[in-house]
């Protein structure tokens, strides 16, 4: 039997206000004065000081600021490549990805797509990168959904909604520092957490578990139990526990897969654009039958925390829409084998699955 050899994150720093020491981190990998370090930043920190002064730019560094309000998409990497490779006179030192799970997967996409040829769609699959990334580092300013940890970029290409899964996807460098979580709004944050929750419940209810995977899916689980439902924990807390549960949520899926709502949601993203996060709580609401004592209690952390989702996303769509959703989604084999076993097809027929989006 052969085992799968997954590389990791081999550096983390982690603690609140290590973001300070990202310059001495970058320094010993300049590669020479006009091979620049590119920083790839959630545009909602344009106008912060508080981060931006933090960030010593050197020689010909540059800030691109890039917004997260859509999903990721294989043009927009293809776009960033180019003004990169415009703007660079040598082949940049590394790129450093400061956001959400959207930038943290834009920076993972760009380094490979700056040492490998053609388009960012042509790589989306599982192992189809042929040469190591450059220098690449993530920053999450948002905790939940793994993009720091994970071996994949999910991004919207013209045909499919699909990671680049590759050994050379991993971040080389990543910093966990909480105090950057602390402006996220409300509703976003418990999104992204709720995207940590899911994970945890689709790896360890998943016919991929294993022993690997379920120690790191029940730390997580049982951090995101005492962020969402307890009540004692303070602001710092719950920030650097929720940045915990990320990254162990991240490695419980590296191991093993995840389910249904990733699969139902892929499909609302691929269609209707709809955020991740969101996508996957809109999803996890309805599927009591395959996930009851998950669902049970991710209603309960809704409820705790005044949570409204959006009703009858997929109320006007025609039958063509449904037909391109079902395609997305069920085109997701190792998702649907996991959370439903060999025999998934028999289960999760296209009239089931349509059935399903209706009630959303």
């Amino acid at each position: 039997m052969s085992y799968k050899n997954f590389p990791m994150v081999p550096r983390v720093i982690f603690g609140r206000g290590s973001f300070n020491q990202l310059n001495e981190v970058l320094a010993p990998k300049r590669l020479g004065i006009n091979a620049p370090f590119i920083f790839l930043i959630d545009d909602v920190f344009k106008n912060n000081s508080w981060l931006k002064s933090r960030i010593e730019l050197s020689y010909d560094d540059k800030i691109i600021f890039v917004s997260s309000k859509e999903e990721p998409k294989t043009s927009q990497v293809d776009a960033l490549v180019e003004d990169i490779i415009l703007m660079s006179k040598e082949r940049p030192s590394g790129i450093i990805g400061i956001g959400g799970g959207t930038l943290l997967d834009l920076a993972k996409a760009v380094s490979i797509m700056l040492t490998n040829n053609g388009e960012a769609k042509d790589y989306q699959g599982w192992d189809l990168v042929k040469n190591p990334a450059l220098y690449h580092v993530g920053i999450p300013t948002i905790s939940g959904t793994g993009a720091e940890v994970s071996r994949t970029t999910v991004l919207t290409g013209p045909e499919k909604k699909l990671g680049i899964n590759s050994d050379y996807t991993p971040f080389d460098q990543v910093i966990l520092d909480s105090e950057l979580t602390k402006d996220v709004p409300k509703a976003q944050w418990f999104y992204t957490g709720m995207d940590c929750y899911i994970h945890c419940i689709e790896s360890l209810t998943g016919t991929y578990l294993n022993a690997f995977s379920e120690s790191y899916g029940n730390m997580a689980l049982d951090l995101c139990k005492q962020i969402f439902l307890e009540d004692n924990l303070s602001d710092l807390e719950s920030q650097e526990k929720l940045m915990m549960a990320s990254w162990h949520g991240g490695m419980s899926i590296a191991y093993s897969q995840v389910g249904v709502a990733h699969a139902m949601s892929y499909g609302l993203s691929y269609l209707l654009g709809t955020k991740h996060g969101i996508g996957n709580c809109i999803v996890f609401d309805h599927l009591e039958e395959f996930y009851p004592e998950g669902v049970k209690l991710f209603k309960r952390m809704k409820e705790k925390h005044n949570i409204t989702l959006p009703q009858g996303i997929c109320s006007d769509l025609s039958d063509r829409e449904f037909d391109i959703m079902i395609n997305i989604s069920l085109g997701l084999e190792p998702l649907w084998e996991n959370a439903l076993g060999k025999n998934w097809k028999k289960i999760m027929t296209p009239q089931k699955l349509k059935d399903l989006y209706k009630k959303m």
